[in-house]
Order: structure tokens, then C-alpha cells, then sequence
């Protein structure tokens, strides 16, 4: 299957600091791929440089089979891109800005009415279509972006945090909408810091200081874990969060409501029966968990700060 987004040792630099290191990448097409990641861990500048916004300092790209930079004035044709910060123009209405990005992307003018009008039912716009898009809610103007953004009908959809400054249910509806855009034929590229919306991707790579620390879906890097996870409750959640603390054989703890979630780091054999032993002075129930986004997100990390602290100081 031909890969929609190719990327090669793909850096960028900004001075002495890289935002970008060495990234390799095969993007499947039809489906939604997850940049997951911290803030400042260099999904932006990775986007950015994917759609030619920004030249990288070393590393080839490949989107849908033309190459950055040569080619990128065509590759603009087939991209939609939705950034982070909402973009559109604060002083002309929704409508007024529809019109504009569908003039700038190249719709036929023939089509541009009957696409502007599609669009603003499809994104429940057309009621507010002639407000302002500075007074629309964070809501309204996020699925403004995004209709904008497909306005031209792209290949491939870039979008930067987009469901930032929106309620739960306009983020579940945002996400059923890429669904059904990725079953209409469009591959969708993603970045987002959130793990529930990390386990909706098909696809995911997850982003820490510039390296791609994993790549898979989220089924296959929950299976490849390689840690033991387990819920432990009762009455002394807190003494027993402390006790652990610091304790060689345990990676992370994490409080979930009444319960204590507890990753053992790789390698402890017999986890169930160590972490019995270890809090046999404690009233607690144990139970072995399945793993989460969030636990491999937790491993990658770690894993990658450590091998960047031996590297400290190329």
C-alpha cells in the first residue's frame, strides 16, 4: 500500500536547539494516524514541515508521491490544514471567510456555492453564517477551521490540536466527522496531547523531545507494553501511593478515583505476587489491569529521556 506521507531522517534546528531529530515515517492512506505528544515535543514543527510550511534543516519528504520542497505548491492543492490557533479572519463572518478560502484553494466558481453551502449544514454553521468569526464560541470556530480546511475536498488532512477550546460532546462530534472523511477516501494526520483521543487513531506514533519514541496501533503498542499493570483499592490508597514511592522495582503511580493504578517496571517476574508481598501491611485488593495509551506513553517516555541523558552532550 502506497504511503500517503514519507518521511527520512526528517530534523529541524532553530539554533543549538533541534525540535526535530532524525524522525522516520510511513503514513498509510485512509485512515486516522496520531501524532501523540507533549507540548513542545515538536508535533507542530513536524506538520508544519509535512505540508511545506517550513523548510526542515536535514531529512526528505514524500506526500502524496511528490516531494518537499520541489513540488510543494502542488502538494497544497491536495492538503487541508488546520492549525492550532484558529486562523480564520476575525472580522469577516463565516460565510465572507468561506468564500475567501475557497477562492485561495482553487475551487471551480460554478462549484463554490453549492460546496459553501454543503459544508455550513454539514458543520450545523448555516444559522450563524453571517456573524462574525471573532464572536463565534471555541466550538463554532474550530468547526469553522475544519470546514474551511476541507473546503477543496483534500487527499490528506493535517490537523494541529484541533479539538483545543471545545466541550465533550463538540470534541466526540469533531471526531465522528474525521470517520466518516477518512471512509470517504482522505487520510487524516493528527496531533494531539490527549490519550482518549490517541485511542481513537488507527494509527499512532508517539512524539517526546523531538524523537519518535513508538509507532503502531494503539492495540499493537498496548500489547507490546512489556510491563505489569495493576489497580490496587481499599482504604489506604494514600499510604500505600507513598510506600511505593521511590521503590526501584515501580515505574509509575497514578490515582483514578478510589483506586491506585500501579506500572512495574519490565522485567519484575511474578508482579502480582511481588506487589502482594511488598504491601502485606496494607489492607488492599489487587487486581491485575489492562494496559493503556497513557501506560505505553509512560514507558516511551521514559525510555527515550533515559537513552537522551546518556546521549547528553553530542
Amino acid at each position: 500500500m502506497e504511503a500517503v506521507i514519507r518521511v527520512r531522517g526528517l530534523s529541524k534546528r532553530f539554533g543549538d536547539f533541534t525540535a526535530v531529530d532524525q524522525v522516520d515515517m510511513s503514513i498509510p492512506p485512509h485512515g486516522v494516524y496520531g501524532f501523540l505528544g507533549p507540548n513542545g515535543s515538536g508535533k507542530t514543527t513536524a506538520i508544519r514541515m509535512m505540508c511545506g510550511l517550513l523548510a526542515p534543516t536535514a531529512g526528505e519528504i514524500e506526500v502524496l508521491g511528490m516531494r518537499i520542497p520541489e513540488q510543494t505548491e502542488l502538494i497544497r492543492r491536495q492538503v487541508g490544514y488546520m492549525t492550532q490557533k484558529f486562523s480564520m479572519y476575525a472580522d469577516l463572518t463565516i460565510l465572507q471567510n468561506m468564500e475567501f478560502m475557497a477562492r485561495i484553494m482553487g475551487v471551480r466558481r460554478a462549484e463554490q456555492r453549492g460546496r459553501i453551502r454543503e459544508l455550513l449544514q454539514r458543520f450545523r454553521l448555516e444559522p450563524f453564517s453571517r456573524r462574525l468569526a471573532g464572536a463565534l464560541s471555541g466550538g463554532q470556530k474550530r468547526r469553522l477551521a475544519l470546514a474551511a480546511a476541507v473546503i477543496h475536498q483534500p487527499r490528506l488532512l493535517l490537523l494541529d490540536e484541533p479539538t483545543s477550546e471545545v466541550d465533550p460532546n463538540t470534541r466526540r462530534e469533531f471526531w465522528d466527522e474525521l470517520f466518516l472523511m477518512c471512509e470517504s477516501g482522505t487520510t487524516v494526520l493528527v496531533t494531539t496531547h490527549l490519550m482518549d483521543e490517541a485511542e481513537r487513531c488507527h494509527h499512532l506514533a508517539i512524539i517526546n523531545e523531538g524523537r519518535k519514541v513508538a509507532d503502531g496501533s494503539p492495540e499493537a503498542l498496548k500489547g507490546q507494553l512489556g510491563a505489569g499493570v495493576f489497580a490496587i483499592d481499599g482504604p489506604q490508597i494514600t499510604a500505600i501511593r507513598n510506600h511505593l514511592e521511590g521503590v526501584s522495582q515501580v515505574l509509575a503511580t497514578t490515582r483514578i478515583g478510589l483506586s491506585l493504578r500501579v506500572m512495574l517496571m519490565p522485567g519484575v517476574v511474578d508482579g502480582l505476587d511481588w506487589l502482594r508481598e511488598h504491601l502485606a501491611g496494607f489492607t488492599a485488593g489487587i487486581e491485575p489491569a489492562g494496559a493503556t495509551i497513557e501506560d505505553v506513553f509512560v514507558m516511551a517516555t521514559r525510555e527515550n529521556g533515559a537513552k537522551g541523558a546518556g546521549g547528553a552532550g553530542r
